[in-house]
């Protein structure tokens, strides 16, 4: 049997596991994903989500009951993050939404799911609105708010950068107007003081080279970097070949090194300051630890296309082992409602791929999973975590 079936729906891929069909013995789960598109080095997550569910199937299921993941191709597009959205819901009947990717693709669709009451969970953005749950108790985000990110990195800079001139560069969208308000909370009335330059691109925009330029003009000493990974590299990159050397913060979605860093150039991404809550699979500190030989191993067997140097698969693996557990602690009950409730009453859930320390909680008024992370900076080959674990509220 192959791990999947490739199935093009007009312009969208599904990929969906090859199984019968379960009826009543099945759990039916759906998913889009940026296969095409400007953010499609993300369709990496989709297809770990895929084998990590054939894993689970291979032994046995979930309480007895197979998987089956469809996942659409929405190319990081609102427009078309609808239409695949609805399918999913009104014509395949899935049962619930997990790990659907983008902020502005999952605020085309908010309102639309909640409406539905169908749940839509761990969604693969920090975007603070995920976690509310008095105005939206059907959505639950996974990844670390973005602003309570940005004010760890705010907070960094305070304390050890007096002389401070900052430069942003922001997606213009809701995830990078996300990242600067928390920053700028995080300043507080130091703000407009602290920052001398703002730039934003447009994710579809080929380059962002005039607005590194302009960002060095300014004569700014600190960099807030918040892109996706294609315009990440290339501000690195353009950064150090225009001789700008600030000290570089860069948000934590786009820290890839086997996709960001290696792309840029090692030699130029030294000393970027970012934060995380996964284990770097490329960092040799992991090595032997039983979760990453765990990971390799279901690597080699589930996903041997995947690259294992790439921090997106261990993710896909970390939140699937998430979803599975929220599903077996249903037991026989898998009602929306108790799935949700489920989802909303995890304590202390240890996760694999996650750094030691860092536990997820939830509650019925607390819908951020993940609240804890810890600085770390580039050395030229891997990431090297420094300080404590830092939990942000």
């Amino acid at each position: 049997m192959k791990r999947v079936k490739s199935l093009l729906l007009g312009a969208a891929l599904s990929l969906c596991l090859a199984a019968p069909a379960w009826g009543a013995d099945t759990i039916k789960i759906g998913n889009t994903m940026p296969y095409s598109g400007p953010l499609s080095v993300y369709g990496t997550v989709g297809r770990a989500i895929a084998g990590y569910f054939e894993m689970i199937n291979d032994n046995g299921g979930i309480n007895g009951r197979m998987v089956e993941f469809i996942t659409l191709d929405d190319a990081y597009s609102p427009p078309k993050t609808v239409e695949q959205i609805r399918k999913l819901v009104e014509q395949e009947e899935v049962l619930l939404l997990f790990s659907t990717t983008g902020t502005p693709t999952n605020s085309a669709v908010h309102k639309y799911i909640n409406a539905k009451k169908i749940p839509h969970l761990f969604l693969y953005t920090g975007a603070s609105k995920w976690g509310q749950p008095k105005d939206y108790p059907w959505t639950m985000g996974y990844w670390p708010a973005y602003a309570t990110e940005a004010k760890v990195y705010a907070q960094y800079i305070l304390d050890n950068i007096p002389d401070a001139r900052i430069g942003i560069l922001s997606q213009n969208d809701d995830y990078g107007k996300d990242y600067v308000e928390g920053f700028k909370d995080g300043l507080g009335a130091a703000a407009d003081k602290l920052i001398v330059a703002e730039m934003t691109f447009e994710a579809t925009d080929p380059t962002i080279d005039s607005q590194i330029v302009t960002l060095k003009t300014s004569g700014a000493n600190v960099f807030f970097d918040v892109t996706s990974a294609k315009h990440a590299a290339q501000a690195i990159r353009r950064a150090y070949d225009i001789g700008w050397h600030p000290t570089h913060f860069l948000n934590n979605v786009s820290t890839s090194v086997e996709v960001v860093l290696k792309t840029a150039g090692l030699e130029k991404a030294v000393g970027i300051i970012s934060a995380a809550y996964l284990k770097d699979p490329t960092d040799p500190q992991w090595r032997g630890a039983p979760d990453y030989e765990a990971w390799i191993q279901w690597m080699d067997r589930y996903y041997p296309e995947g690259n294992k140097q790439d921090y997106l698969n261990s993710y896909a693996y970390g939140v699937a082992f998430v979803m599975t557990e929220v599903l077996k602690a249903c037991g026989d009950d898998l009602s929306r409602e108790n799935i949700m409730r489920q989802a909303a009453s995890m304590r202390d859930l240890e996760v694999p791929m996650v750094l030691p320390g860092i536990r997820i909680n939830t509650s019925p008024d607390d819908f951020y999973p993940v609240q804890q992370l810890k600085l770390m900076r580039f050395d030229g080959e891997k990431w090297a975590l420094f300080g404590e674990v830092i939990a942000v509220e």
